[in-house]
């Protein structure tokens, strides 16, 4: 053999080598988890407002699975699902994590259990670099872990035990500026860990309330026209608008927080452009939950994100409270500009899915409650789901805007999508492909489809803890049918819960006795306040039963 033909072989070998390192090295893995952003909030959405041009630049160079959800309708549990790959209820995780004697209220741990495996845990494990930047949520306080004992190498957090990004306390414009440092932290991470494989959690504060964008950032919105009649909002938001307080303001103060997150985005995505690492990086984007309700005490302004054409909002089982973004950026690996209609997918399918792209392999003591969407996710067809959706809400009210709480057992199996009650009735049936908004309730019509799937739900059911929240909110009346011609805002039977409240039989309730039953522990005690019309420091069967009506 010659020596230039040995040359041109060994230069083929040389190149086919590389190539394969280049199709062996998993990718890493930016994970951006906002917080309570609806799924109209930004412009690639419909939004008529926002400017999102990285959040659309995602959704353009990427996968938009439009029938992406969370596994709950708050943070906490919702944020448990995306690292275990468990439905929060197999932790107890019913809500939001407070101080211990409101999680003790709920039957809840004070923490996410540190001893659970955790995505971050599996790639570590695997030879990944691991980081997490923001909000944090999972257990704080007294005796909680800090991110790093859920296999993380680093972390710079909010609500947690760990690192801190800041004061919020000190600094007034400290959550409008937070983005920016976690974006920091993720490129720095990034350079430093640039020549190994590496996963990322960015969990934004905003849009979560309350909203204080700096002047620079409300500049952006100065000449904005609120119509809260805008038909890109659908009627769920056109109906919140029209009933905010001052629309236009409330809507420059979520813009500018929301456009400001994406700036910061667009700076990560031109930070990895020129450190090389486009091509090997994956990018996910969620929302932990949909947006938040602008009658929350402190959310006037975070509140009028919009679900847009979904029905209802944080803390319901309804698509507006739990159908968040689902977009998947690797290019070269996931079809650039797909838009899923069909596929049902969840934050319980992230764990396995994810490992499935790093070449990890799930042990199966891990029994996670997701699937493995990798081949769709990387261009193949969906296959059907081998197990439906479910989700359990036993932790406040949700559906506030048409008076009336959905049975809090839900599925979503195939098409269809169903709540039910823990005895098996009071079953709604929807065709979420055919009526996203959730207006057309028809089991009365589907008998079988209601038989088959309250089975299921109830199946599942089984298979949770058990807890003492579930058999209070059982034993709680609740109104799971709209009042007829009523617009009441409580779907509850506010005599009846007085009375299970009030445990010293006075004829009041305290602070102590009303406060741990709220589902907002932040707003619990002005609600309290509110309340409490003649102010004396406690209220009157009058005055709790006419806070609702």
């Amino acid at each position: 053999m010659n020596i230039r033909l040995l040359s041109a072989l060994l230069a083929l070998l040389c190149v086919a080598s590389l190539q394969a390192a280049e199709t062996k090295r998993p990718p890493n893995v930016i994970f951006i988890l906002t917080d309570d952003q609806g799924w109209g909030d930004a412009k690639f959405a419909g939004h008529p407002y926002l400017k999102t041009p990285n959040l659309d630049r995602l959704a353009r160079e990427g996968t938009w699975l439009r029938q992406f959800y969370v596994a709950a309708t708050v943070c906490s549990p919702s944020r448990a699902a995306f690292m275990t790959s468990h439905y929060p209820a197999r932790h107890h995780i019913h809500g939001h994590f407070a101080d211990h004697a409101q999680n003790a209220a709920r039957s809840m741990p004070d923490w996410l259990d540190a001893d659970v495996t955790t995505l971050p845990d599996l790639l570590k494990q695997a030879g990944y670099a691991t980081a997490h930047f923001g909000k944090w949520h999972l257990g704080h306080g007294k005796g909680a872990p800090a991110p790093e004992a859920y296999g993380f190498d680093v972390s710079k957090t909010t609500n947690s035990n760990g690192a801190t990004l800041g004061d919020e306390g000190k600094e007034p414009y400290f959550r409008a500026r937070s983005t920016a440092l976690m974006v920091d932290e993720t490129i720095r991470f990034a350079q430093t860990n640039r020549d190994r494989p590496f996963y990322v959690n960015l969990w934004t504060l905003v849009p979560h309330a309350p909203l204080k964008p700096t002047p620079e950032q409300l500049a952006v919105y100065a000449d904005l026209q609120c119509n809260p009649e805008d038909p890109a909002f659908g009627e769920w938001m056109q109906n919140y608008l029209g009933k905010a307080k001052d629309p236009r303001s409330q809507m420059q103060v979520f813009a500018a927080s929301v456009t400001d997150l994406d700036t910061q985005v667009g700076r990560l995505l031109d930070a990895l452009d020129e450190l090389g690492l486009t091509n090997d990086t994956l990018i996910f984007l969620s929302s932990d939950n949909g947006p938040e309700d602008y009658r929350i005490g402190n959310a006037a302004n975070a509140g009028v994100g919009s679900p847009g054409p979904l029905r209802a909002r944080k803390r319901s089982m309804h698509e507006g409270g739990i159908r968040t973004f689902g977009i998947v950026r690797w290019p070269g690996k996931v079809p650039a500009g797909r838009i899923e209609e069909t596929a049902v997918s969840g934050s319980v399918d992230f764990l396995p899915t994810i490992a499935a792209l790093a070449g990890v392999k799930v042990p199966a003591t891990l029994a996670p409650d997701g699937e493995d969407k990798s081949g769709h996710w990387l261009g193949g067809a969906a296959a059907p789901r081998v197990q439906p959706l479910y989700w359990e809400w036993i932790s406040g009210v949700q559906g506030p805007e048409d008076g009336y709480m959905p049975p809090p057992l839900c599925v979503r199996d195939g098409p269809w999508k169903l709540f039910v009650r823990h005895d098996g009735q009071g079953a709604q049936l929807f065709d979420i492909p055919k009526d996203a908004a959730e207006k057309h309730d028809v089991a009365a019509t589907h008998p079988e489809v209601v038989k088959e799937l309250t089975a299921k739900a109830l199946a599942w059911a089984k298979t949770l803890p058990a807890s003492p929240a579930r058999d209070k909110f059982a034993a709680t009346p609740v109104r799971t049918t709209p009042r007829a011609g009523s617009k009441a805002k409580s779907n509850l039977d506010r005599p009846a819960i007085f009375d299970g409240w009030d445990k010293d039989k006075d004829g009041y309730l305290s602070k102590e006795e009303f406060i741990p039953h709220m589902a907002d522990q932040v707003d619990a005690p002005a609600r309290f306040v509110r309340f409490d019309k003649d102010q004396d420091g406690r209220l009157s069967r009058v005055e709790f039963v006419k806070a609702g009506n």
